[in-house]
């Protein structure tokens, strides 16, 4: 198991490097001369482990399901140590502990961030900060396809016109994956100069937005959304993150057509339609509805950021739709629109069936074609105990910290979903830098907690309270 998971964090360590050589170079290029030692540093440091994969014998390495849980589980402890050292060997002064938050905090896709300022932060600094939520995003899309055997049949054909699932080609799915990533990267950056944003601005909500991450290169969004058309253009962007990544190539690239084709994806469009015009009915005639949208299209896809007009009364319903998140395979967080789906569907098949046993439903999800084990459904059962349970826990601690408990419960929700505190949910003024070191412990636990939630906790209660 060791050595698998080093040859499966190596990639990933190999990227960090590059990503302080483009650091050293973009500081050099910009005359950034503050904190190039910091990136220099950090680059000799990642390089370490790289010398010692040539030590290792190449072999062919067979793994339990369970080892690769640990391998990916491990790559969320241990890479953000490498990210956290441009931080922490800054000029900044920032603690070892603060460094490691903030880059827990980018490469889960939260967004918490210990600097109150961005202004006072150096471009490249800035830079980084994006850069980590990147390689998070690729990371937990890495972590899909590594631990695939854990999603039931009907899941795992929305893939199938993308990937194919053999072991012996793991590399090339995960060359795709990374292609067409970077690509849709490019993509959005490149919208962004269209209409207007500033390059350094594009670039850093590019990374930000397809990795579902909450970290702006500003203090104010309003200063980067100055215009209406700036606002529904990344109100639209942001739902990149909310469909599956692969839902996106399909569209683009595969030739076969027809709703059947990608019906799990129709279920999540008609769902956010229905919340458009759900929130269209109770907002004011007033109120900016572009405000709305892009609080909805923030939190559906687990962004977590908006403007600082979003009405108060509407906190909660966005916070559930933060709950409810959006696509199995996208890089947003939440429960999962799908998992709730089908198990709304299997309840309902379930009162049908009781109530008459031979029905022929007995079999099948309630308003479609599918079968589906229930052992599937098990699973999505205890994901969402484990949520309860977890943000229970979560709660009372923080409560024991210090903070209300409205503030604790509305934290803890946004920590395992994984999306960054803002006007929307009213937590915009919590000061992350001035917690007491053991909440900052538990919070670093419970943003792997949240991020790997589905990829492993799950199995790993099947393995402790399942025989079979």
């Amino acid at each position: 198991m060791i050595n698998f998971s080093i040859y499966y964090l190596r990639f990933f360590n190999i990227l960090i490097s590059g990503l302080c050589f483009l650091s050293i170079l973009y500081s050099y290029y910009f005359d950034l001369y503050l904190n190039m030692d910091a990136y220099f540093y950090t680059l000799l440091i990642s390089i370490l482990p790289l010398i010692s994969f040539f030590f290792l014998k190449k072999k062919e390495i067979k793994i339990s399901i369970y080892g690769k849980i640990i391998s990916v589980i491990l790559g969320y402890l241990f890479l953000p140590l490498f990210l956290a050292l441009p931080y922490y060997l800054s000029i900044y002064n920032i603690t070892f502990l603060n460094a490691y938050f903030e880059a827990v905090s980018g490469f889960t896709s939260t967004g918490f961030t210990i600097f109150d300022n961005i202004k006072h932060i150096d471009q490249s600094l800035i830079l980084w900060r994006s850069s980590s939520q990147w390689l998070g995003g690729l990371y937990f899309l890495f972590s899909i396809i590594l631990l695939i055997d854990i999603f039931d049949d009907n899941l795992k054909k929305t893939l199938t016109n993308f990937l194919a699932f053999n072991s012996a080609e793991i590399f090339k799915q995960s060359l795709k994956i990374f292609i067409f990533y970077s690509f849709l990267t490019i993509i959005i950056f490149l919208i962004l100069n269209l209409f207007d944003f500033r390059s350094f601005i594009s670039l850093n909500l590019s990374m930000t937005l397809i990795a579902s991450g909450g970290f702006l290169p500003t203090n104010n969004l309003e200063t980067v959304l100055d215009t209406q058309t700036k606002m529904i253009v990344f109100s639209l962007l942001m739902l990149i993150s909310f469909f599956s990544l692969f839902f996106l190539y399909n569209l683009l690239f595969y030739k076969k057509k027809g709703v059947k084709f990608i019906q799990e994806d129709v279920y999540l469009v008609l769902y956010l339609l229905f919340i458009i015009f759900i929130f269209f009915l109770l907002t004011d005639k007033n109120t900016n509805f572009g405000i709305i949208f892009l609080a909805i299209s923030s939190s559906v896809s687990n962004v977590g950021v908006s403007l600082k007009n979003t009405p108060e009364y509407l906190s909660f319903i966005f916070l559930i739709l933060i709950i409810i998140g959006g696509s199995f395979f996208s890089t947003s967080s939440g429960l999962r629109f799908l998992k709730i789906v089908s198990l709304f569907q299997f309840s309902i098949n379930e009162i049908i069936s009781n109530a008459k046993p031979k029905n022929i439903f007995i079999n099948k999800l309630w308003l479609s074609d599918k079968i589906m084990d229930k052992s599937d459904f098990y699973k999505y059962f205890f994901s969402i105990l484990i949520f309860i349970i977890s943000l229970t826990l979560l709660t009372s601690i923080l409560s024991m910290s210090g903070l209300d408990i409205e503030s604790s419960f509305k934290l803890s929700t946004l920590t395992l979903m994984n999306t960054v505190n803002s006007y929307m949910t009213q937590l915009n003024n919590l000061d992350f830098d001035q917690l007491n070191y053991l909440t900052k412990y538990f919070l670093v636990l419970f943003m792997i907690i949240g991020r790997v939630e589905l990829l492993s906790f799950l199995i790993i209660f099947k393995k402790f309270f399942f025989k079979n």
